[in-house]
């Protein structure tokens, strides 16, 4: 069961740890943005957002457009997963009224058979907006020409771009964390419960022991006084005979009750009252 419960909690770490990383929680800004954009605007960019997803609208192409001391390289590489079947192109100004470009098409096969169309596609993507440079809108529109042509030219598939919203996979790492929670949690309070019942137990069987100590002394002590007072001289002990025989009566029944209720698993209340017949018994012997 043990084993079980363990193999439960690591795979759904397994599958919440998949759904965390799968729905970016760990991307950087930029690929967040692109996992349901179009387009990512550093905030120095005066961009009507809205217009922006227009004009490039379900296109399977996305725009950087960086901060100029940014790295190009390194956030156009960042949206692989988060951008996937698209083409990115990522710009920054120059400073001379440009713009530096670097582009990644993360086209199917882009290793292998796709080599030559993915490297025609991120160097032909950006062509011509240098000349609207300070007008992002009208740069994206040029951009989306370039987009078309290629798929005109077969460089690029047609089709439009699929998001896949994050907030599932949210949902199923939300429900794989608190399952773990969950069954943890349900496993320590039971823990508890049963180690608090044991112990209960535990405690019970031994004060019932201790009681049936304390009642085998007791009957030990009266049965080793009736046998000193049989063994006292009959002259001694004439007057005595009925009461002492009686004694050794009361005795044996009192025997066969201990004998049954140990047997039984006798109850508290019975251990305690044995034990005081037991005392009581003793103390008329010790008065002959």
């Amino acid at each position: 069961m043990r084993r079980l419960f363990g193999l439960a909690v690591l795979g759904c770490l397994v599958l919440a740890g998949w759904a965390l990383w799968a729905g970016g929680l760990f991307d950087d800004p930029v690929s967040r943005t692109v996992r349901s954009s179009s387009v990512y605007a550093a905030p120095g960019y005066d961009l009507d957002r809205a217009a922006a997803e227009r004009i490039l609208g379900n296109r399977r192409v996305v725009v950087l457009l960086l901060e100029p001391g940014a790295d190009l390289r390194d956030s156009c590489r960042s949206t692989e997963r988060a951008a996937e079947g698209t083409v990115v192109l990522a710009v920054k100004p120059d400073g001379e009224g440009g713009f530096d470009r670097y582009g990644c098409a993360w086209l199917p096969d882009r290793d292998d058979e796709n080599f030559g169309r993915a490297a025609v596609a991120e160097t032909t993507i950006g062509g011509g907006i240098d000349a609207v440079a300070d007008r992002p809108l009208e740069a994206l529109k040029v951009i989306a020409i370039n987009y078309d042509r290629l798929v005109r030219a077969g460089t690029v598939p047609d089709g439009g771009r699929t998001i896949s919203p994050s907030l599932p996979r949210y949902l199923l790492a939300a429900a794989a964390f608190t399952g773990v929670i969950g069954g943890a949690a349900a496993v320590w309070i039971g823990g508890r419960r049963a180690a608090r019942t044991a112990e209960a137990r535990r405690t019970r069987r031994q004060e019932a022991a201790d009681r049936r100590s304390t009642l085998s002394a007791a009957s030990a002590t009266l049965a080793q006084q009736i046998i000193d007072l049989d063994r006292r001289p009959r002259k001694r002990r004439s007057k005595a005979d009925r009461k002492i025989r009686q004694y050794a009566a009361d005795y044996a029944g009192l025997l066969a009750e201990i004998t049954a209720a140990d047997s039984a698993g006798g109850s508290d209340e019975q251990w305690t009252v044995l034990t005081d017949r037991c005392r009581r018994l003793s103390r008329l012997i010790s008065q002959l």
